[in-house]
């Protein structure tokens, strides 16, 4: 369903988007990615409204054939500044910042308690990967009663087909989808 509103008190959330993405082979350009959520990050500001940046720290603790796979017996620690906001983002001190070291934003962080003290009701989404942190916490919103908006053009994935899984099948179910230009417009229109 296309975004049709944007509400008195959304939130911006940025997954991971951080330095040690940069690495990473993506399906669509990140460069994009990124200029896409400062876009948005940008607009939030300027609205007073709140911009929430998430960065990952690790993993879950459950085993599965992948993870076990990626682990590189030599290297236990991701390198320094791995984790790192990258700095286009322009983070700024009255950012609501949250560290996840699971794919979800809302696991075992203060997360819903702060934008529920903030009284936000709708959050619009961007970030990398489009089927895991983004789709991960996006469910969780849904769950907790969010507004869901996901900026499908302001994400991207490792894996094309794993994007388009989240895009086409997914992100319908779960709220509104929307190309960035389209949610700034209603941003303006709905602030003047």
């Amino acid at each position: 369903m296309p975004v049709t509103t944007v509400d008195p008190t959304p939130a911006l959330v940025v997954i991971d988007l951080q330095k040690g993405m940069w690495e990473r082979d993506t399906a669509h350009p990140l460069g994009v990615v990124v200029e896409r959520s400062v876009a948005l990050a940008e607009a939030f500001r300027r609205h007073g409204l709140p911009v929430v940046l998430v960065n990952v720290t690790g993993g879950a603790p459950g085993r599965t054939d992948e993870s076990a796979a990626a682990v590189d017996e030599d290297e236990e620690e991701p390198p320094a500044g791995w984790s790192d906001l990258m700095p286009e983002l322009g983070a700024r001190p009255d950012d609501l910042r949250v560290t996840k070291r699971c794919w979800g934003a809302f696991h075992a962080t203060d997360l819903h308690e702060r934008l529920g003290a903030a009284g936000v009701t709708q959050l619009v989404f961007t970030g990398i990967n489009t089927s895991i942190g983004v789709e991960t916490t996006a469910r969780a919103a849904f769950e907790h009663g969010y507004h869901v908006v996901l900026a499908t053009d302001a994400m991207t994935d490792t894996s094309v087909d794993a994007h388009r899984n989240s895009v086409e099948r997914i992100f319908p179910r779960l709220g509104e989808t929307a190309t960035t230009a389209e949610i700034l417009a209603l941003l303006e229109q709905g602030r003047g």
